[in-house]
């Protein structure tokens, strides 16, 4: 028996991700009803169509997010994004800075490792992109020397982003770890551990990508 987990948010016209990012637009491009002259009688089909910036919704970053030569979304190889085992590490509630003593020296070693802040529960709201629970130089230099495939987390940003520098986006993209953003749904994780999901589109030349992220559960 499995129970799957959804840890991502729904991408919906008009919604915000990050300030200062356009919101999707979400239309039709062909109508049912537009559609039935094209069709036998009785027989008709929707055609969405989307604008939206890379970084919407819950996405993932790859190396080419933070630098030039690094790789881009479709160069992502399945292993490093796809059934991964997972960890969760659960941050103090009011827990701004976190650093690495959340690991605790656990064996992360090629591993998903996913940081639950409880800041999910603010998505939709001002309070969301406001003094947000981040990652600290320090606990992504610690990150990196313990070799995870991916880290992820249910806030605005890994980085602290009240100023320019971003050392977690830099130290992990440069290191080859994907980072998954704006995740949800981590109490609902397990502590003992699960596999995790989070692959994109297969696109070209971009840095950041939507993804459907998920956990699967043995139960």
């Amino acid at each position: 028996m499995r129970t799957f987990i959804d840890l991502s948010h729904t991408v919906e016209h008009g919604m915000v991700t990050y300030k200062g990012l356009p919101a999707p637009i979400i239309c039709d491009f062909l109508s049912r009803e537009a559609s039935k002259k094209h069709y036998a009688e009785g027989t008709t089909f929707h055609i969405g169509k989307i604008e939206m910036v890379a970084n919407t919704g819950t996405y993932l970053d790859s190396p080419f997010h933070r630098y030039a030569d690094g790789r881009d979304i479709s160069e992502l190889r399945l292993e490093l994004i796809a059934d991964l085992k997972g960890l969760v590490f659960r941050a103090d509630p009011g827990e701004r800075a976190i650093g690495p003593e959340l690991f605790s020296e656990a064996d992360v070693c090629g591993k998903a490792v996913l940081i639950h802040t409880g800041w999910a529960k603010h998505w939709g709201s001002k309070q969301y992109f406001e003094d947000h629970p981040y990652l600290t130089e320090e606990a992504a230099q610690w990150l990196k020397s313990s070799g995870p495939a991916l880290v992820g987390i249910d806030s605005l940003n890994i980085d602290d982003t009240s100023g320019g520098h971003r050392p977690v986006h830099s130290i992990l993209l440069g290191a080859d770890i994907p980072i998954v953003e704006h995740m949800c749904n981590m109490e609902n994780l397990p502590d003992t551990e699960f596999n995790f999901h989070a692959v994109p589109l297969k696109v070209r030349n971009f840095g950041s990508f939507p993804v459907r992220a998920y956990a699967v559960v043995k139960t």
